[in-house]
């Protein structure tokens, strides 16, 4: 790893990409920590208070602290997923939308442009019922307030387009980290979120070992919280790295005056090969029902019961319908990203054949059943990885909330951190490094 970055450091190009990501990194930190206009930093903390045991500490995780603190970028990349999710659903279920999505480079860009509208509505939605939450919960100063209470329209206005043009620069960084910078934005925001709540993890780790009744007990429970995270870390680089591999062979052809060909290779299959992306689109679903709730401040009404009492992040209910949507986005990301009728023509056309299959339809449906083998079992490791802390935390009744979220959150950091590396390795090849292979 160590050695990989040293090598890509002494490419120019690959250095100035490097930068380019870290500058964009701390361009978004800083704007996760300046406030909105009008927000009361005395009621911050109750906030927090309320949050702590919700969705909404989940939310808080993913962005950054942001969400909790009400500054401009609490919405973070929650918008920008969504939309993406949807125009991606559109495509798959609307003609005109797969084909333009088909159509090359400027079907793609049409595209990209209609996610950014989609970005923004979104993300004036949240907007609106974020500034509500806040008002709700007192989190504005008293000068925000009418003689009746309310938060005056002015105020509303500008902390409603405060957090939409928040969502529309983030979704700007993100697009930038994707043109000049390494890895994809989305997730290198996440991943730059998630680092920053590692103090936070100490902190409630900490608690969890000073809570304990006895002391030998909570060091117990501290080193087996340790062991567990380095065991996920270990599992999820072994498992990230695990491949399906479909023999392929190639036949001798004449070339001119050169013979190419026969010769056996492989067509290599990850066994995570939707890596973090199902954990980061389930997260964003899920959360909307108790999102919803937090807006609702009557505590008779139905939703919010409901919300509250079967869809929190401790419920049944709520882990089951989570994993669920790994499972369905795991298919569907493969789906989108893998095209095994393309990948048999390719075969096909190149002269090659998987041993004992007909080339054509018989190879493409061979590789799409070896396909869904390795996506069951890649969406079954994130169930267990994301699943675990979770259901570990709802049967000890909520007390350890300090890694009920540890699974999904380390597979984001550690799952990012290897797509970036194996960008930077391929890119190195591509750029045939003296010696990178050695």
């Amino acid at each position: 790893m160590f050695q990989t970055l040293k090598n890509a450091w002494k490419v120019q190009e690959l250095r100035n990409k490097i930068l380019f990501t870290l500058l964009i990194l701390v361009i978004y930190r800083l704007g996760a920590v300046i406030p909105v206009p009008y927000v009361s930093a005395a009621a911050i903390d109750s906030f927090n208070s309320y949050a702590n045991g919700s969705i909404l500490t989940y939310m808080n995780i993913l962005s950054g602290d942001a969400f909790g603190k009400a500054t401009i970028f609490a919405l973070s990349v929650s918008p920008y997923i969504t939309s993406s999710i949807v125009m991606q659903l559109l495509c798959v279920a609307i003609p005109a939308l797969e084909k333009l999505s088909k159509n090359g480079e400027e079907g793609r860009k049409k595209i990209s442009a209609m996610t950014r509208w989609v970005t923004v509505g979104l993300a004036l939605i949240t907007a609106i019922g974020y500034t509500k939450l806040m008002s709700s919960y007192d989190m504005v100063v008293d000068s925000a307030l009418n003689d009746n209470g309310n938060v005056k329209f002015f105020v509303s206005v500008v902390m409603v387009a405060c957090y939409c043009a928040g969502a529309a620069l983030i979704m700007w960084l993100a697009e930038t980290i994707n043109g000049k910078g390494i890895g994809n934005g989305i997730s290198m925001i996440l991943f730059a979120n998630i680092i920053a709540g590692i103090p936070n993890y100490v902190a409630g780790l900490v608690n969890l070992v000073n809570g304990a009744k006895h002391l030998a007990v909570g060091i117990i429970v501290g080193v087996l919280a340790v062991a567990f995270v380095l065991g996920i870390i270990v599992l999820i680089v072994w498992f990230t790295a695990s491949e399906r591999r479909i023999p392929v062979m190639y036949a001798k052809r004449v070339v001119g005056r050169k013979m190419y060909g026969g010769q056996n290779s492989n067509l290599p299959l990850q066994m995570n090969m939707a890596g973090v992306m199902p954990i980061i689109f389930s997260s964003s679903i899920v959360s909307i029902p108790s999102t919803i709730a937090a807006f609702i401040t009557n505590e008779n009404n139905w939703f919010y019961k409901f919300s509250n009492n079967y869809f929190n992040y401790d419920k049944p209910l709520y882990i089951a319908f989570y994993l669920g949507l790994i499972l369905a986005f795991s298919y569907f990301y493969i789906t989108i990203s893998f095209n095994p009728v393309e990948v048999s023509n390719n075969i096909r056309s190149q002269g090659g054949s998987v041993p004992g299959i007909r080339p054509g339809k018989p190879t493409s449906d061979y590789i799409t059943k070896i396909l869904n083998r390795v996506t069951f079992m890649g969406a079954i490791f994130l169930c267990v990885v994301s699943g675990v802390p979770l259901i570990a935390n709802a049967l000890s009744g909520g007390s350890l909330m300090a890694i009920a979220f540890a699974g999904s959150s380390i597979m984001i950091v550690v799952g990012v951190a290897l797509e970036v590396f194996r960008d930077i390795e391929s890119q190195l090849t591509l750029r045939n490094y003296k010696g990178f292979l050695d």
